[in-house]
């Protein structure tokens, strides 16, 4: 949602602007952040109509892509060691930049900074687009005075997880492509193709193998229950829909997603990956573990691994190691809280999660390109069987039939 508001900044000048958020409390507090006493605020209301819709800019055309942000680190990081000063480093990026939901973020930055604001706090005011890792970061090299060095973390780290992510997912795009085509490939035989045959087999007065009647039973099914059918599956993928947005559902798919075989292996690697490289890049650069904890939590996206360092961090905090406070849960692999405890009794925690990030992330890759392989192969070989024997049910029929005149 997207709220004007209405602030005074520390010098007492007013202030107006627009701040997205999924709440009201949640855009009050992105206004605070920016360092404003809030004056009003109220959500801008969809326009309605033609003109509303004319004037209505699409989700999926404002979203900052991962890439963006990427690009928009390394060139930060490389304006500040060119001692170029903050102010004119968003000045000059908000003026290059193409994405206008990226260019708006930049020019209210460059508010924000000109009011006095530091580079976190204005960052912290677009929650959408910069994370709190990224936030937490940057602070840190605000604290250190190393802020080039930070936004090169950021850009690296980034890039890792970006090379990572990207390389599990493209995988998975060729067998989607395939299984669709399978089953319009088939949903057009059944529903357009054997209901003409099926019609010259049972007028022959012939005896039809088992096998044919089955596949003329599903097609008959098909034609004259299409309605039914569609509706059912509409229904079923709604309901499952909302049932994976509601706490129970998510926690639900999760569970599925780390344990289903091969697959599960794979998710938990990546998620391992991005725990390890999220607390290594933290730690060197200044954070504490505590906050290193908080943060990482806050950026997992799989609730079991959530619900892990959450409660991590609660036994952190109480006192016990980071590596004692993992080594319980089965999720966690024996090596990594072994390979912590050495870390933290040699103090070189972030040395070895560096470590094993990129052991992890070699897994990664490995699984993906193991997996790769194995899917194109087996389901070319599932397509032409599931073609060829819907094919061959009502051929050899029909052979049959020529072949008796």
């Amino acid at each position: 949602m997207l709220f004007n508001y209405v602030a005074v900044d520390k010098s007492n000048i007013q202030r107006e602007g627009t701040v997205e958020a999924q709440s009201v409390d949640a855009a009050i507090s992105a206004v605070q952040r920016r360092g404003y006493t809030l004056v009003s605020i109220n959500e801008v209301e969809s326009g309605k109509g033609l003109d509303g819709l004319l004037n209505m800019e699409f989700t999926f055309l404002q979203r900052v892509s991962h890439k963006d942000i990427v690009i928009l680190s390394r060139q930060i990081s490389t304006l500040f060691q060119a001692q170029v000063s903050p102010l004119r480093i968003f000045r000059l990026l908000s003026a290059e930049v193409e994405n206008p939901k990226l260019q708006a973020a930049m020019n209210q930055i460059v508010e924000d900074l000109q009011a006095g604001s530091s580079i976190s706090r204005a960052l912290a005011g677009h929650p959408d687009i910069f994370s709190s890792f990224y936030i937490n970061l940057v602070r840190a090299g605000e604290e250190s005075g190393s802020l080039e060095k930070s936004f090169s973390y950021l850009a690296d780290y980034l890039d890792r997880q970006y090379e990572v992510i990207s390389k599990a997912r493209n995988a998975l795009v060729y067998p989607a492509f395939v299984v669709s085509i399978f089953i319009i490939v088939m949903g057009m035989m059944l529903t357009l193709v054997i209901p003409s045959i099926a019609k010259i087999l049972t007028d022959s007065g012939q005896e039809l193998p088992i096998y044919t009647r089955i596949v003329i039973g599903i097609s008959d099914f098909l034609v004259n229950y299409i309605g039914i059918i569609l509706i059912v599956l509409a229904a079923g993928g709604i309901g499952f829909w909302h049932f994976i947005h509601t706490p129970v559902g998510r926690r639900t798919v999760d569970e599925f997603m780390i344990s289903v075989p091969y697959l599960g292996d794979l998710q938990r690697k990546l998620l391992l990956t991005r725990i390890c490289d999220n607390m290594a890049t933290m730690l060197s650069s200044g954070i504490s573990i505590v906050q290193a904890l908080e943060v990482t939590a806050d950026v997992v996206d799989n609730l079991v691994f959530k619900e892990i360092i959450e409660t991590s961090l609660q036994e952190v905090k109480g006192g016990r190691s980071f590596a004692d406070s993992i080594s319980e849960y089965p999720e966690i692999p024996s090596v990594l809280s072994q390979m912590a405890k050495v870390g933290e009794e040699t103090g070189s925690l972030s040395e070895i999660l560096t470590t094993l990030s990129n052991f992890y992330r070699r897994e990664v890759n490995n699984a993906v390109d193991t997996l790769i392989g194995l899917i194109e192969p087996l389901m070319i070989v599932m397509l032409g069987l599931g073609v060829g024997v819907l094919l061959a049910s009502v051929l050899m029929p029909i052979y049959n039939l020529t072949s008796a005149f």
